[in-house]
């Protein structure tokens, strides 16, 4: 009853504005660029695109987008452990799970400006690296891309679309917080524009004890993005994106650990040339993702502390070619070109000197590990307007690796516009993820032989604006049977314990979302997920829930949202699943035009829950701050 009645909630209040008179070309500004690499109306593209702007991640002054991807997008779940940080290694959080799939896995994806984004060795995503000062917005897909975007992009795919002012003059925006267990949260944001010439630069700081003993974290980093104008039809930008940090892992609350402690920097390097022009469009990118870990898993207080570190360093290098033609009337069709080069290097070394240990830590493991894996595919992507209410879309992929070898990925649908206000679209796609180095090369269960995971998903979605565009609605429906996916398990013929294709899962769901603009003082929105799994999987809750609101008046802004999570599996061995409810809000008042005060509380209910078993989350806290701007 709980889900009935929260959706309820939401859908009892527009009942006058849905009267109002409708306008079909209320959303024309509502463009992504995530599901077809063109800025494009995602009703004209077949993939289900949820965009988070900018605003949306700045109005609960949180560092870190992903709690808003949480509370805004449904079927998407992120873990979390303490007040600030996610971490890596053991006890780790930040696991992200699209529709079931993900939460470290590395079958979700994660873009800054379109280019892939993850640990080189263990093949996920650093969820500590994704700040707010990125983001313009940023626009998640639910079902897989990877016929865009390749492996990793199976279950979805996460796009951080990084600021660009686009009016001329300077801008510098100062933000500073404190608050509950020695919380600190600080960044400066700075926006050029003169002319041709472009400019983005942020700073930021954040740190807390946090809530338990021995689980301290403390992060800072940078982001520089330069650029140019040569044209109204030819661009060029830069930009350099470097964060660190320090996390401790206290262990569970059954079994607490010391000394667990890791250090980690992460980086990113881009430089991209694009095209824009009435009939044809494009751009040329090359990026390097690059990791440098050291990594202490700690000891029991029975046991003795580690004499050695896991030392690691990985890259990402890739080039990037797409250009999209329109060949006739009502016809799009991008053509594109992927490279990566994946590199992956760990060994142990000394905790006191530093000095390399060429030991071997078990059987069957190729350690240390010195590994380089390419990647080179191409694709299509055909789109063709038959009639004003009939779209098609069709494209394929060919992925070659130099491990695992070659995929066909196609994909394609069809888009109906009975109304002029709605569409219905039907979707169907393959999804892939290639093993990683560690599945293939690390410990005793590698197994070289592995291949990829693949799963189809299949998807019917309506999406509908009325009242002038102030109110939209959607519902998506989706079954996704996944193949291949990689478990560890007793394999005969290797005689021994190891990594294995044995997987399949079957997962049927809904999807719902909502938003109404009242007026120029309140806006509402709402999203529900149901999940069907064939058996319980790690951080993939059944049913998500998020009801929140803005009100602004005057210089007063306040900003709410109720959370309902339930069916949250903590332990697959146990079964043991969590209901919770979380009430987040936060406050600001401008005593200035350009002096904001603020303050942020969350789980203000003081519920006691775990996204992650063993570490529970901390009752109510708070954070308080200014935002100065000039």
């Amino acid at each position: 009853m709980k889900p009935i009645l929260f959706s309820f909630a939401f859908f009892a209040l527009p009942s006058t504005a849905v009267a109002e008179k409708e306008r079909a070309d209320s959303t024309l500004n509502d463009l992504v660029v995530t599901g077809t690499r063109q800025p494009v109306h995602e009703r004209e593209i077949i993939s289900t695109v949820t965009s988070v702007s900018g605003q949306q991640l700045t109005q609960m002054e949180r560092v870190s987008i992903l709690p808003t991807l949480t509370e805004l997008v449904p079927n998407v779940f992120i873990t979390q452990r303490g007040v600030m940080g996610y971490g890596v290694s053991g006890g780790a959080a930040g696991g992200i799970s699209v529709r079931g799939l993900g939460s470290g896995t590395g079958q979700v994806l994660v873009l800054v400006d379109g280019h892939p984004q993850y640990q080189g060795i263990f093949g996920h995503a650093i969820a500590d690296a994704y700040q707010t000062m990125l983001a313009e917005r940023v626009e998640v897909v639910r079902g897989p891309a990877s016929l865009l975007y390749g492996s990793n992009a199976m279950g979805g795919v996460v796009n951080i679309v990084t600021r660009q002012h686009k009016t001329d003059g300077v801008r510098t925006g100062l933000n500073l917080g404190a608050g509950s267990f020695g919380g600190v949260q600080a960044d400066i944001h700075n926006s050029v524009r003169a002319g041709k010439f472009f400019s983005e630069l942020a700073l930021n700081y954040q740190g807390a004890e946090n809530h338990r003993e021995n689980m301290d974290f403390y992060q800072y980093g940078g982001f520089a993005k330069v650029g140019y104008d040569f044209s109204s039809h030819w661009r060029a930008w830069g930009s350099f994106n470097l964060t660190h940090f320090a996390a401790s892992n206290p262990g569970t609350t059954d079994a607490p650990l010391l000394e667990a402690r890791q250090w980690i920097n992460r980086g990113v390097a881009e430089v991209a040339a694009e095209n824009h022009y009435d009939r044809t469009s494009g751009a040329v990118s090359v990026y390097h993702n690059f990791g440098r870990h050291k990594i202490n898993d700690g000891h029991a207080s029975t046991a003795s502390p580690r004499d050695f570190l896991f030392r690691s360093l990985d890259a990402l290098t890739g080039v990037s070619i797409h250009q999209g033609i329109n060949l006739w009337k009502g016809n799009w069709t991008t053509i594109g070109f992927d490279y990566q080069n994946i590199h992956g290097e760990c060994w142990n070394s000394d905790i006191d000197t530093g000095e390399r240990l060429n030991r071997k830590m078990e059987q069957n493991m190729h350690y240390p590990l010195d590994k380089n894996l390419t990647e080179l595919a191409g694709y299509i992507d055909f789109r063709q307007e038959l009639t004003s209410w009939w779209t098609v879309e069709a494209g394929v992929r060919y992925d070659h690796h130099s491990e695992a070898g070659g995929q066909w990925v196609p994909q394609g649908g069809f888009i109906f516009r009975p109304l002029m206000n709605g569409e219905l679209k039907l979707t169907a796609g393959k999804g892939f993820r290639v093993p990683n180095l560690k599945e293939m090369y690390l410990y005793g269960v590698a197994n070289p032989d592995l291949k990829p995971e693949s799963l189809w998903n299949y998807e019917l979605a309506w999406k509908q604006r009325l009242a002038g565009g102030n109110f939209t609605y959607g519902v998506n429906l989706f079954y996704l049977k996944a193949d291949n996916l990689i478990g560890t398990t007793m394999v005969a013929e290797l005689g021994r314990t190891a990594n294995y294709n044995t997987g399949k899962r079957e997962h049927l769901g809904a999807e719902l979302e909502a938003a109404w603009h009242i007026n120029d003082h309140w806006t509402l929105s709402t999203n529900h997920s149901y999940l069907h799994m064939d058996a319980p999987l790690l951080a993939a809750p059944k049913y998500k829930g998020y009801l929140g609101a803005h009100y602004r008046v005057c210089q007063l802004e306040l900003t709410g949202g109720l959370q309902y999570i339930n069916g949250l599996c903590t332990n697959v061995d146990s079964g043991h699943e969590e209901e919770v409810v979380l009430l987040n809000a936060s406050a600001s008042y401008h005593l200035f035009p350009q002096v904001k005060l603020w303050v942020r509380g969350e789980n203000l209910l003081a519920r006691r829950y775990e996204f992650i078993e063993g570490f529970p989350m901390p009752k109510a806290t708070m954070m308080a701050g200014i935002h100065v701007t000039f």
